[in-house]
């Protein structure tokens, strides 16, 4: 079983390629606003090392936000297509669960502009709550749900940890969510409505 992992979903293009279950080879490589001109050759060269063709991927696992509004299209519509002109499987996974893997209790904070962040907490790999929140409001999410910060803490004054996204997608294999319909996948943005619902 032949898995190709693709995100796009914020500042860093990360591809990989797993062989039941375990990780091949892959890149992470932060690329803000230029993963379109360089996904193609990344997935070209990791299928190259790793003696495969496209045509051999059974299935494939994207971010489905949330994130950059263009950026989330990238990886998306790769996997359309994959979907849609082979028999590929398509998953999908959080943009929020690859950066907290499997932690026992984690918040992540991914820049949402205008003084705002997407915020979540997730427990062992499975978001619990998650809003689109005022800058000033997240010190207050995180001290009600404690946990490891992941994404961008700067934005608070916090510093956290380097993420192994490649690992953590490997690892979140059974919270891969398959797409049974692939003409109606979409990204998920959070609603204004929903700035303060936790």
């Amino acid at each position: 079983m032949i898995t190709l992992a693709l995100d796009t979903a914020y500042k860093y293009l990360i591809v990989g390629i797993y062989k039941d279950g375990k990780l091949l080879d892959g890149t992470m490589e932060e690329c803000f606003k230029s993963q379109s001109e360089t996904i193609f050759p990344r997935i070209e060269e990791l299928l190259k090392k790793c003696d495969l063709k496209l045509s051999d991927v059974d299935e494939c696992v994207i971010t489905e936000g949330p994130g950059s509004y263009t950026g989330l299209r990238i990886a998306m519509t790769i996997a359309k297509i994959l979907g849609t002109q082979s028999k590929t499987k398509i998953y999908t996974l959080s943009t929020m669960q690859i950066y907290a893997g499997l932690e026992e209790e984690a918040n992540v904070i991914l820049d949402a502009r205008a003084h705002r962040a997407y915020t979540a907490h997730l427990s062992h790999g499975k978001v619990t709550k998650e809003a689109i929140l005022e800058l000033d409001l997240i010190p207050n999410f995180i001290q009600e749900n404690p946990g490891t910060l992941f994404g961008d803490g700067y934005l608070i004054g916090m510093k956290t940890p380097e993420v192994d996204f490649l690992s953590n997608i490997e690892q979140l294999r059974d919270e891969y969510h398959l797409i049974e319909n692939v003409h109606a996948l979409a990204p998920k943005y959070y609603k204004e409505s929903d700035a303060y619902r936790v």
